[in-house]
């Protein structure tokens, strides 16, 4: 069935640091006729906890966001990473506690948790969204774009057909830039070289804008060729699409 709304999973991440991404998401989907909410109980997905240890404190997390997205047509979210946890993580999390009508409604809200190119290629069918950006733009699939959801060539394929791209390939596009959340932190110096190697290979390309699926990765590049005064930006890839 056609998809006519979509609730807006925003992210954490996403809501404090990056709200234009949120609204360009709104301002894309309006565009191709679907109509977005944005449930307001919705919080954390869990991820920072599950990831370092601490599953059982993520498991509140999971009822939240079940209880927020029960009604959702589709939930759509601008964060591989986000969404990989909850498709990932969510089913150990609610077969867990042990609780048969968690484990019911993950079971239930799962397939309907979409990445947005996710729901822009394979539930809308679309490929060009109308948007135009003239710039030349390279493009980093993320850790979790890559190898939790599998996106694919599904961002490439909506990013060729923005009219005026000069899209370029990425060398060494599959390599880690470093970030892994607490990975930076808990590990700097490994993080820092990890980055100093996805830096070079986007300078490499003469690209003015670096893209990917999700803003954590962008923060760590973007943050790394900013102190660098590179003159490249980063942005999300729901930005380019929703420009025009």
């Amino acid at each position: 069935m056609p998809v006519t709304r979509a609730s807006l999973f925003i992210t954490c991440l996403n809501d404090t640091l990056f709200p234009q991404t949120g609204r360009a998401v709104v301002t894309l989907l309006e565009r191709l006729g679907v109509a977005v909410d944005f449930p307001p109980e919705q919080t954390c997905c869990g991820q920072m906890h599950f990831n370092t240890g601490y599953a059982r404190e993520a498991i509140p997390l999971v009822r939240r966001f079940v209880d927020a997205f029960a009604d959702a047509e589709v939930v759509v979210c601008p964060s591989a990473s986000c969404v990989g946890m909850v498709r990932d993580a969510y089913p150990q999390l609610a077969r867990r506690t042990g609780d048969a009508g968690l484990q019911r409604e993950v079971d239930g809200l799962m397939p309907r948790v979409l990445e947005l190119t996710e729901l822009l290629v394979d539930r809308l069918g679309v490929q060009d969204v109308g948007a135009h950006f003239p710039h030349r733009v390279t493009y980093h699939p993320t850790c979790h774009s890559l190898r939790a959801l599998g996106l694919g060539e599904r961002p490439l394929t909506l990013l060729r057909a923005v009219g005026g791209i000069d899209l370029v390939p990425l060398p060494g596009a599959d390599q880690c830039c470093g970030f892994g959340g607490t990975f930076a932190v808990k590990n700097a110096d490994t993080s820092v070289a990890m980055l100093s190697d996805k830096m070079r290979a986007v300078l490499d390309t003469g690209a003015e804008v670096i893209a990917a699926a999700d803003n954590s990765c962008l923060m760590q590049i973007g943050g790394g060729l900013q102190r660098q005064r590179a003159g490249v930006r980063a942005m999300h890839v729901a930005e380019i699409l929703a420009s025009d």
